[in-house]
């Protein structure tokens, strides 16, 4: 868990997971996963997946398992894959993690522009939610922006996001973006600049599974300053 590189992360995994003394499934299902993310972050998808799916039926938090199987597919590029991988997450985390697994489900679908299915899942995990609540209430109310719904309440869930922790990270992917239905160009290109910027200069697992949301995020300021 400390490897400095890829490649350590992934000789460490696979010495532990080659001892003769056996291990535990616990023991087991870390070590993969310390070998999923060696693949996942060098950019060998379809292999992390495959070290993910093999975690799967040992018991081990098999709703993150099926996250991690998830983020692989979406990397490779097989949106619908991911999109089933999501649905069985949400289906078998236990109360505290639903809400995660459906907004993850949510900013696929809203990433594929299944703008109603997006609101559908978002709004499943705002209604599941606690502190990351107004996160998912605002991204709900963007999708159905996108498909053309009228949001009457707009600088209120911008308010709320806004004072809330999870305003300070993905947040401002769905801050600038709300800012543009409401007329607040100079806040939106804020806001995207900073997603921009905190995601492309984080860890390369966060950088990889928000690739689609950073593409959106410099469209979406390419357009505001075209405009600008």
């Amino acid at each position: 868990m400390q490897a400095k590189s890829a490649a350590a992360r992934a000789s460490w995994a696979e010495r532990g997971l080659a001892h003769r003394g056996g291990l535990d499934r616990t023991t087991k299902a870390m070590l993969l996963r310390q070998l999923y993310l060696a693949f996942y972050t060098s950019g060998h998808f379809e292999r992390a997946h495959e070290i993910a799916s093999s975690a799967i039926g040992l018991g081990v938090l098999e709703d993150v398992v099926q996250q991690d199987c998830a983020r692989a597919k979406l990397a490779g590029g097989d949106a619908d894959a991911a999109i089933g991988h999501l649905r069985l997450a949400a289906r078998q985390a236990p109360p505290s993690r639903r809400a995660f697994h459906a907004w993850t489900l949510g900013c696929v679908l809203f990433l594929e522009r299944r703008y109603d299915d997006a609101a559908a899942a978002l709004i499943r995990a705002a209604r599941w939610g606690t502190r990351d609540k107004p996160l998912y209430q605002a991204h709900a109310a963007l999708a159905k922006l996108a498909s053309g719904l009228r949001v009457r309440n707009v600088s209120q869930l911008i308010a709320r996001l806004e004072g809330c922790p999870a305003g300070q990270g993905y947040g401002r992917f769905v801050l600038g973006h709300l800012a543009v239905h409401a007329g607040r160009h100079d806040d939106a290109e804020a806001w995207l600049s900073s997603f921009v910027e905190r995601t492309t200069r984080g860890h390369a697992a966060m950088a990889i599974a928000l690739e689609g949301e950073v593409a959106m995020a410099r469209a979406t300021l390419a357009a505001l300053r075209k405009a600008g």
